[in-house]
């Protein structure tokens, strides 16, 4: 599926004409809670809506659950509607992803997650407008749903959104921790998508794109913002979103998700901690540890081209440069630092850590033993 791109500050007045060609009759708006006002998306939306019908559901939970889906669902059908709005972050986007296809095939969210079933048909047209630059889930085919502290994707390619409209004026007001870590989570993003298993000469051109505009401008948009940072960063997430569409992400993933679910810190943040250990990891991939059918000679050169396009001459090197980047821009390192400091804590993400599906993307089994050390190494 084609997805049409308006990428740029202003890009959000070509919403008039997409209206234009569609004549929606009663639009769905999914917006965050304060997201909407606070980035000065609503007032750049609400003129381009006036005259047109539409209702606004904000009611849900970062990190979405069931209900919050089936509630969305409710009102999507009470109200027969036939276009769709996504203004928020990955979270708001993923929930108007989620709710539009599961209405479309009146299927509840927790049947569609757990059995696998297929999608027949595709939802109304959906136009995504991020606020923040880190998911881009205006990129991506995927939408998240947490059940029971665990995170589940749909996954198909009908759920990527009809329009991306990237504008980068929208995240201007961002405070810095956010800045921060959905800049972190473009970037792991970029780097695992660019060593996944299923890797491709398109997803790799995007991701090293990404990689590069992350690494000259996450700092300064999260330390001294200007137009040219925000705008480079709405830019990176947005291809990072490309990449990981096409190839999914990895390990550094599938671990984050039990240290936000247990440990409430945030996704972008909770991704990049150990970003810089896997980097070390799979350059130590060997033939009894290859999960890449394309060798091991292509997953050590992938990874020195990893290295090369963050700036350094060595991977050691290179992971020091992530690490030291995320200290410039206010994250902490270390998870004692964020309260991970036990042994039952460290068993906790083990446990829920190896989500079977993104550790088979890694170019290097994952082990347990493997994990419990690169966790000990950021302890």
């Amino acid at each position: 599926m084609k997805q049409q791109e308006y990428i740029g500050f202003n890009s959000v007045r070509n919403l008039k004409k997409i209206f234009t060609q569609h004549r929606p009759k009663k639009i769905f708006l999914v917006t965050g809670r304060n997201s909407y006002e606070r980035s000065g998306s609503k007032n750049a939306i609400e003129p381009i809506l006036s005259g047109h019908d539409s209702v606004h559901f904000y009611d849900f939970e970062v990190n979405p659950k069931v209900r919050d889906i089936e509630k969305g669902i409710k009102i999507f059908k009470e109200n027969n509607c036939d276009f769709v709005i996504a203004v928020g972050g990955g979270s708001v986007i993923d929930v108007a992803k989620a709710v539009n296809i599961l209405a479309a095939n009146d299927i509840k969210p927790d049947d569609c997650v757990k059995n696998k079933k297929p999608f027949e048909k595709k939802g109304v047209a959906l136009a995504a407008i991020p606020t923040t630059s880190g998911s881009g889930s205006e990129a991506t085919k995927f939408a998240v749903i947490y059940i029971d502290k665990i995170k589940y994707s749909l996954d198909q390619d009908y759920i990527l959104p009809d329009y991306a409209i990237v504008d980068p004026q929208f995240t201007m007001n961002l405070p810095p921790y956010i800045t921060a870590c959905s800049g972190m989570d473009a970037l792991s993003q970029a780097v695992e998508s660019y060593w996944c298993v299923n890797s491709t000469d398109e997803s790799k051109k995007y991701a090293k794109e990404a990689i590069k505009l992350v690494m000259d401008s996450l700092a300064d948009a999260v330390n001294n913002p200007s137009e040219n940072s925000r705008g480079e960063m709405a830019r990176a997430a947005y291809l990072a979103g490309k990449a990981v569409s096409i190839s999914k992400t990895t390990a550094c993933h599938s671990i984050s998700y039990p240290i936000t679910s247990y440990f409430d810190v945030s996704h972008g943040h909770a991704v990049a901690l150990t970003l810089a250990q896997m980097l070390l990891y799979n350059s130590q991939v060997t033939e009894d540890d290859l999960l890449d059918k394309r060798g091991v000679g292509y997953v050590k050169n992938t990874i020195n081209e990893i290295a090369s396009i963050l700036g350094s001459s060595s991977t050691e090197d290179a992971s020091k440069k992530i690490t030291a980047l995320m200290a410039d821009i206010g994250l902490k390192t270390k998870l004692i630092e964020l309260k991970i400091k036990t042994q039952e804590d460290m068993n906790i993400i083990i446990k829920h850590g190896f989500n079977p599906e993104r550790v088979k993307n890694n170019p290097r089994k994952l082990t347990e033993e493997a994990l419990r050390r690169i966790l000990h190494n950021i302890n």
